[in-house]
């Protein structure tokens, strides 16, 4: 099973997921992680976030649809739900997910 197979299937099988793009060389991306992963773990106990590096996985990303970092990918029961891409606040992506996921888990 290939990453794109592999992440497909988390994502079919998952309540909620977050695909998070970024690469190395990306300062914007090692400052964003912690805070959001944090945030999102900490609200969401259903989540899972997959972390794709674009320098090594290049297929993935074109697969997706990313072009630029950080993105990322919020899929609820199994559908895409929303996608950021650079300018993002942890708040707002946190309240994007609030109700939808609210509904989805109670």
């Amino acid at each position: 099973m290939n990453k794109i197979e592999e992440i497909e299937s988390v994502v079919k099988n998952s309540v909620a997921v977050m695909l998070y793009f970024s690469a190395p060389s990306c300062s914007v991306c090692h400052a964003l992680k912690p805070k959001l992963f944090d945030a999102v773990m900490s609200n969401f106990k259903e989540f899972k976030i997959i972390e794709v590096d674009i320098s090594i996985e290049q297929d993935v990303s074109a697969h997706f649809g990313i072009f630029a970092i950080p993105s990322l990918i919020v899929f609820l029961d199994s559908k895409e739900f929303f996608r950021k891409t650079r300018h993002m606040s942890v708040d707002e992506v946190v309240s994007q997910i609030k109700r939808p996921y609210e509904i989805m888990t109670s």
